[in-house]
């Protein structure tokens, strides 16, 4: 629901937090006046330098087209015959929230005044995101050079040449040089971005209360996470994840001894795993802030030294290259969410009876969460794969790199999903051993986890199908992670 929050567009300091918010429509995008005084600047100086010398995409093709002058009879319809071959996308349609942050996305790169649009083009993404018209945009037609289908099926839609999926506009002209400068950015690969670092840091979140729950199911020792053991190897994703389990294990007495001399690694080594997608998630979010107030469109359109500027920036290297090292940290940590699950059901660890089982003899418990937990693993195995080590020759030879940052975020979205399944498996394997046990816990935020636990996730004794409560669990996590 659209509130009266408002953020502003200037070009610079949009945050990934600033974006999830007009996405998901708890605020709205106000752009701001030196902006669009800016943008008219890069405008003129724009359709100045075409009148001098060459300036790609304006008054040449584009791809290997590149030295191709344009027909100055046909001019001024270069622009429009450039988003027409250019709209070629296909697959589903993004969803709302993607369409969303792509807008605004755009609009604060348009802000930063290097691309050389008209004004009036950073206007109508502003009014389309105040009044909630959403063009209709195609999934397929990127590999990390740049959403070019993408956004020239929204400039073809401003322009009123294709139609909206929600709400409408007044048409927008497109002027000759407008094309190139619109759909010159990444901005739709860094929607999708910002959603999957949003939806996955906030399951990062919830592993901390996940496995603290676990801890104390298993009687955990927290030696493990004693401040002093992570000073003397200071790496700062494990001394943060250490000082919150800390924080939801320790009351004013203390941390609770534990049952063991050392535990399995699931609990002991967890700080150690969960350190480094903890700093990798950070690592994304540092580069997504600087690709969201980017100026990089080619050619750069730039006022201060009145040149246009040919160049490289539409590749996202750094941006495929954090996604992967992303997903490869979340596997690390999705093991360790497994291994605990097979703690949990280990009577020599719990003191409870084999696969937390309540019914009669040979009952099985929650024995096929373990198959369950370890399907979304594999899923999660095969998503975790570089997507860095492949690439793209094309445009007759002239383009031959491509990042496939695209990519890179989907196979996150893909593996944030299985985390989110292998999470909730050891979530609920952790609640039904502490109320098997009656478990008191510490009077921390741990108590309201459980609390909000018991609530959502029914406890049934017998046998019975495990695949609603599963979905429960999974949707629990969010509100978890606020804990």
């Amino acid at each position: 629901m659209t509130d009266s929050s408002r953020i502003e567009i200037s070009g610079e300091g949009l945050r990934c937090a600033d974006v999830i918010r007009v996405a998901r429509r708890s605020a709205w995008a106000d752009l701001a006046p030196d902006a669009v005084e800016r943008a008219t600047r890069g405008y003129e100086l724009a359709v100045e330098l075409g009148a001098k010398r060459a300036v790609y995409g304006r008054t040449t093709g584009v791809g290997a087209n590149r030295h191709t002058v344009v027909d100055a009879e046909t001019a001024d319809r270069h622009g429009l015959r450039l988003l027409r071959s250019h709209a070629g996308g296909t697959g589903d349609p993004l969803p709302g929230d993607v369409v969303r942050a792509t807008m605004v996305i755009r609009l604060n790169q348009l802000a930063a005044a290097g691309s050389g649009v008209h004004p009036r083009l950073l206007r109508a993404l502003e009014t389309a995101l105040r009044v909630g018209a959403l063009p209709l945009v195609h999934s397929r037609g990127a590999i990390g050079t740049g959403d070019l289908t993408a956004l020239a099926e929204i400039a073809l839609t401003l322009a009123d040449e294709l139609p909206w999926a929600a709400g409408a506009l007044d048409p927008v002209p497109v002027s000759p040089g407008d094309a190139l400068a619109f759909i010159s950015s990444n901005a739709a690969t860094l929607a999708e971005a910002v959603l999957a670092w949003h939806d996955l840091t906030r399951l990062l979140a919830a592993s901390h209360v996940v496995t603290a729950l676990t801890f104390c199911a298993l009687s955990g020792s927290t030696e493990a996470y004693s401040e002093r053991v992570h000073q003397a190897r200071p790496h700062p994703g494990a001394i943060r994840c250490a000082a919150e389990l800390r924080r939801l294990l320790a009351t004013a007495d203390g941390l609770p001894p534990g049952r063991r001399l050392q535990d399995p690694f699931g609990l002991r080594a967890f700080p150690q795993v969960q350190g480094p997608a903890l700093e990798a998630a950070e690592n994304v979010e540092r580069v997504l802030g600087i690709d969201l107030n980017a100026a990089a469109e080619n050619p750069l359109i730039d006022v201060e030294t009145e040149q246009a500027y040919h160049h490289g920036q539409f590749s996202t290297a750094h941006v495929a290259l954090a996604f992967d090292h992303l997903r490869a940290a979340l596997h690390h940590v999705a093991e360790l969410s497994t291994a605990r699950l097979g703690d949990l059901v280990e009577p020599d660890l719990s003191g409870l009876p084999a696969f937390l089982a309540e019914g009669p003899a040979g009952s099985s418990g929650i024995m096929i969460l373990e198959y369950v937990a370890h399907d979304a693993l594999g899923t999660l195995r095969h998503a975790a794969s570089p997507v860095t080590l492949g690439t793209a020759v094309i445009s007759r030879g002239l383009e031959d790199h491509a990042s496939f940052s695209t990519h890179a975020v989907r196979s996150t979205v893909a593996a944030t999903a299985a985390y989110r399944t292998v999470l909730a498996c050891e979530l609920l394997g952790a609640v039904r051993a502490l109320r098997m046990a009656g478990t008191r816990l510490p009077a921390t935020p741990l108590r309201e986890a459980l609390r909000l636990a018991e609530h959502a996730l029914p406890h049934i004794a017998e046998d019975h199908p495990l695949s609603s409560e599963i979905t429960l669990a999974e949707q629990l996590l969010d509100r978890l992670a606020t804990l």
